[in-house]
């Protein structure tokens, strides 16, 4: 039986899990991109995903309240 852990929570100063961490694939991409891209083309990547999100129609959230 293996535990749950909320990686974001519990790995704030670093992986607990080590090798056996279900991450750690993305670990390895996140290394890749940020030694294979530049800074300048980082910058590109977020300033389109920005312009994106500005694009969008506002997206209401309306709360259910008990009855």
């Amino acid at each position: 039986m293996e535990a749950t852990v909320n990686c974001a929570e519990a790995c704030i100063n670093g992986c607990i899990l080590g090798d056996k961490c279900p991450n750690k694939d993305y670990v390895t991409q996140a290394s890749k991109f940020m030694q294979e891209t530049s800074l300048e083309k980082m910058h590109e990547i977020a300033e389109e995903a920005r312009r994106k999100k500005l694009m969008e129609p506002p997206q209401w959230v309306i709360p259910d309240f008990p009855e």
